[in-house]
C-alpha cells in the first residue's frame, strides 16, 4: 500500500493532457496495441475539457508524478432510469502497482458515481487480462459472461451512417 500522504487522486485539468496521454501509451503498449493509439494529447484536451465535455478522467499521483488514471463518462439504464458511469480505462504504471492505486481510483470512480445518484459503474476486460479480472471480483464487480460488446467503427461506421440515404 502507498503510504496516504504519498498518493494524490483528483480530477485531470487541463495542463495534464500530456502526462495522461503519455499513460494511454503505456495502457495501449501493455495490451499490445500501440498500433491502435491514433490520437494525440491535443484531441484528449478538447473531448475533456472543450464543449461539449465528452469524458472525464481522475489522476492519480505518487510523489508528485503521475501513475496512473481512469478515464470515464455517463451512459444512461433505461431499466433503472439512472444515469451510470462507464470506465473506459483504468491503468496504473507497472511499478506502481499492488501499492493501492487501482483501488483508490475504483474507490474514487464508486464515491463520483453516489454522489451523482448513479445506478451503476461499468467497464470491460480483456478476456485474457487474468490479474485484472481477479482484482476486479476482489473489488466486487461481476464479469457478465452474456454480453458482448458490439462495435462499428472507420469505413463501416461512415457506410452504416449513410444507411437508408
Amino acid at each position: 500500500m502507498t503510504s496516504r500522504s504519498d498518493l494524490i487522486l483528483r480530477l485531470a485539468e487541463p495542463s495534464d493532457c500530456s502526462a495522461l496521454f503519455d499513460l494511454v501509451q503505456a495502457l495501449a503498449e501493455y495490451e499490445k496495441l500501440s498500433h491502435a493509439v491514433t490520437g494525440n494529447p491535443s484531441a484528449l484536451k478538447e473531448h475533456l475539457f472543450g464543449s461539449p465535455k465528452y469524458a472525464e478522467a481522475i489522476l492519480a499521483e505518487y510523489t508528485g508524478q503521475a501513475v496512473g488514471f481512469a478515464l470515464f463518462f455517463h451512459n444512461y439504464s433505461t431499466f433503472l432510469t439512472k444515469p451510470g458511469i462507464y470506465l473506459e480505462d483504468i491503468f496504473v504504471l507497472p511499478e506502481y502497482r499492488r501499492k493501492g492505486v487501482g483501488k483508490a481510483l475504483l474507490t474514487k470512480l464508486a464515491q463520483i458515481a453516489v454522489e451523482r445518484d448513479c445506478g451503476r459503474l461499468e467497464w470491460s476486460v480483456l478476456d485474457w487480462n487474468e490479474p485484472a479480472q481477479t482484482f476486479y471480483r476482489r473489488m466486487g464487480a461481476s464479469i457478465l459472461p452474456d454480453w458482448r460488446i458490439c462495435r462499428v467503427t472507420g469505413e463501416a461506421l461512415i457506410e452504416l451512417g449513410r444507411w437508408g440515404e
